[in-house]
C-alpha cells in the first residue's frame, strides 16, 4: 500500500514537473508577444491585434492551446493533491523545522499557486473570454481590437496593482518551481546545478519583471499618473 502511494506521488510529481516546464516555456512566448504593448500606441495596436488574430486562427497554435489548457488544469490538480498528501504526512511528525533548510516561498507554494489560480481566472475572463465570445470592435485591418480591451483594463490603477502583485507571486512561484521540476525529472546533475540555479533565478526575475512592467507602462503612458 505504501509502495503504491509512493509510486502515485512520484508519478504526480513527474506530471507536475512536465506540465510546469511546459508552462514555463509558454510564459516566455507569452511575454515576448505581450512586449509589443511597449511599442508606440499606434504600432502596438496594429502589431498586438495582428498577433492575437494569428494565435486564434493558426491551426498549429490552436492545437498547442489545447495542450496549454490541459497543462494548466493538470498542474493545478496535481499541486492540490500533492499539497493535501504532504499535509497529512507532516501531521504525523511532532517536530518539523523546515524553516532551517528551505525558503519561505518553497514552503508556501500552495498559497502562491492559489493566488495565481485566482489571477488566471480573472485574466481569462477579462481577456481570453472577451476575445473569444465578446462583441469586440475591429481595427482598421479587420482584426479584433484586443489592444483596446487591454488598454482599457490597465486604465484602472487597482487593476494594475493586482496584476503587478500577481507577477510578484509568479516570480516566487517560479524560483522554486523551475528548480524543483528539473530536479524531479532527474536533470539536476551536481556538475550543472549552479548553472541551473542561476538560469532559474534569471528566468524567474526576467519573466515577473517583464510582465509587471507592461501594465505599469501602459497605465502611465496612456493615462498619466
Amino acid at each position: 500500500m505504501k509502495i503504491n502511494l509512493l509510486t502515485s506521488t512520484l508519478s504526480r510529481k513527474n506530471l507536475m514537473a512536465l506540465t510546469g516546464l511546459f508552462l514555463c516555456f509558454f510564459l516566455l512566448i507569452h511575454l515576448l508577444g505581450n512586449l509589443q504593448l511597449l511599442l508606440p500606441a499606434a504600432k502596438a495596436s496594429e502589431m498586438f491585434n495582428w498577433y492575437s488574430d494569428l494565435l486564434s486562427t493558426n491551426i498549429f497554435i490552436m492545437m498547442i492551446s489545447y495542450v496549454l489548457y490541459f497543462c494548466l488544469i493538470a498542474h493545478a490538480v496535481d499541486a492540490l493533491v500533492i499539497t493535501l498528501k504532504n499535509k497529512k504526512t507532516a501531521a504525523k511528525y511532532v517536530y518539523d523545522d523546515r524553516k532551517q533548510v528551505s525558503k519561505w516561498y518553497s514552503r508556501n507554494m500552495g498559497i502562491l499557486g492559489s493566488l495565481l489560480l485566482i489571477f488566471l481566472v480573472i485574466h481569462f475572463k477579462d481577456f481570453w473570454y472577451v476575445y473569444k465570445f465578446g462583441a469586440l470592435p475591429y481595427d482598421r485591418n479587420g482584426h479584433k481590437d484586443l489592444y483596446a480591451i487591454v488598454v482599457n483594463a490597465f486604465k484602472s490603477w487597482w487593476y494594475v496593482l493586482i496584476y503587478v502583485l500577481a507577477m510578484i507571486a509568479l516570480g516566487y512561484h517560479l524560483l522554486h518551481g523551475f528548480k524543483s521540476a528539473v530536479r524531479t525529472l532527474g536533470l539536476y546533475h551536481p556538475r550543472y546545478a549552479g548553472y541551473v540555479q542561476v538560469f532559474g533565478i534569471f528566468y524567474s526575475y526576467a519573466l515577473s519583471i517583464g510582465f509587471a512592467i507592461i501594465p505599469i507602462y501602459v497605465h502611465l503612458t496612456q493615462f498619466g499618473l
